[in-house]
């Protein structure tokens, strides 16, 4: 493969930084709602398991236009966010992670879930009854034994996130160094007449990060459901 251009090379540094940021914030958020869907039953909780799959069944579009409105700089948490923290979504990168977050969110939880849901819940009780409290049980027995569902589903969500085109263009747009990630590099470089060699380079490198992440995820996954049928 011809080595790649700068503006090529860029594409894919700001993806992997996208994918990473997203992973990394929304991950605390994924493990505690994980956890309350795999082992509480309350009222409402059908609507929140509708809610949180929303963004799978929603075209990405709709997706974006909602995250614009509410993270845009007239709505109500864009407009907080940005005079108090200084956060900016709207045309920026970290509107092209935020919804990179929103759209592979679902795929996370579903992933640690069913690690959680695996763990048996006597191990917790014996950690109970030696004088754990119920963060302390969580963090010493079931998040260990459930890790590998963790990985994955972190591993999974980054692959999604690295394909994300139609929520980021709504928020994000596509600035070339700025919010162009690589699914927003080859739809512009399609239109550039002689684009099709370049767009090619970051297709390889696309499909190359999106199948080491799932072989990883899918290796993962298989050793929490052998142990789960061990235990």
């Amino acid at each position: 493969m011809t080595a790649l251009s700068s503006a090529e090379w860029e594409a894919v540094r700001l993806s992997l930084l996208v994918g990473a940021v997203a992973v990394a914030a929304s991950l605390p958020f994924g493990i505690a709602l994980g956890w309350l869907l795999a082992r509480r039953r309350f009222a409402g909780k059908i609507v929140l398991e509708t809610v949180l799959n929303l963004p799978l069944v929603l075209p990405p579009v709709v997706t974006g236009y909602l995250l614009l409105v509410a993270f845009g700089s007239n709505g109500a948490l864009g407009r907080w966010l940005e005079a108090w923290f200084g956060i900016r979504f709207v045309f920026d990168w970290k509107g092209a992670a935020l919804a990179s977050a929103v759209v592979a969110f679902p795929l996370m939880v579903r992933s640690i879930r069913v690690a959680i849901t695996s763990v048996d819940v006597r191990l917790e009780g014996a950690a109970r009854s030696l004088g754990a409290g119920p963060f302390d049980a969580f963090r010493t027995v079931t998040l260990p034994l459930a890790r590998h569902g963790v990985i994955a589903g972190a591993l999974l969500a980054f692959a999604r996130s690295i394909g994300e085109f139609g929520a980021t263009i709504m928020i994000a747009g596509s600035i070339p160094g700025e919010t162009r990630t690589i699914p927003l590099f080859i739809y512009s470089m399609l239109e550039v007449p002689g684009g099709e060699k370049a767009v090619w380079r970051v297709v390889g490198v696309s499909v190359l990060i999106a199948a080491g992440a799932l072989v990883a995820s899918e290796i993962l996954e298989r050793r929490s459901y052998v142990k789960a049928a061990r235990s």
